[in-house]
C-alpha cells in the first residue's frame, strides 16, 4: 500500500524565534545548528524544495571563537569584477570592522546557493553585542547545545 506524501501549505508553515548567545562558541559548531535552524531540517514538516525555517537572532558576535591560527590564516576572498579585482582579508581583518559579518559569511555558505538560500539568509539577524531590537517577537533564549 502506497503512503501518500505530505507537502506543508504556507499557512500550516509555523516560524518560530530563536536567540542565540555566540558568547565564548566556535564559530563553525555555530554557524552549522544556525543553518540547521534557518532550513527548518529540525522540524517534521522539512521539505527539500520550501522554506520552512524559523528566525534566529545572534548577539554577542564580537566573542565569537575560532580555533587554532585561524584568526590570521582563514582569508576571505572576493571579486569586484574588474579586471586585476581580486580583494582578500584575514579573519581577523573582518572581525576587527564589523564582526557579525563573520557569523553571517559562515551561515551564508552553509545555505542553499539559490533563491530559497538567500531567502533564508534574511531570517538571520546578527548583532554585534547583547542588545537586539526584536524584543516584540520574544525569542526563546536557547543554549546552542541543546538544539542537537
Amino acid at each position: 500500500m502506497l503512503q501518500k506524501s505530505y507537502i506543508p501549505k504556507s499557512n500550516e508553515i509555523k516560524r518560530n524565534w530563536w536567540l542565540i548567545d555566540a558568547n565564548g562558541k566556535i564559530l563553525g559548531r555555530l554557524a552549522s545548528k544556525i543553518a540547521l535552524l534557518l532550513m527548518g531540517k529540525r522540524k517534521p514538516i522539512w521539505t527539500p524544495h520550501l522554506d520552512t525555517g524559523d528566525f534566529v537572532v545572534v548577539i554577542n558576535a564580537e566573542k565569537i571563537k575560532l580555533t587554532g591560527k585561524k584568526w590570521d590564516k582563514k582569508i576571505y576572498y572576493w571579486h569586484s569584477m574588474y579586471p586585476g579585482g581580486l580583494k582578500a582579508r584575514t579573519a581577523r581583518q573582518i572581525w576587527e570592522k564589523h564582526p557579525e559579518k563573520l557569523i553571517m559569511l559562515a551561515v551564508k555558505r552553509m545555505l542553499p546557493k539559490n533563491k530559497l538560500g538567500r531567502k533564508m539568509l534574511k531570517r538571520l539577524k546578527v548583532y554585534k553585542g547583547p542588545e537586539h531590537p526584536h524584543q516584540a517577537q520574544k525569542p526563546q533564549q536557547i543554549e546552542i547545545e541543546k538544539i542537537l
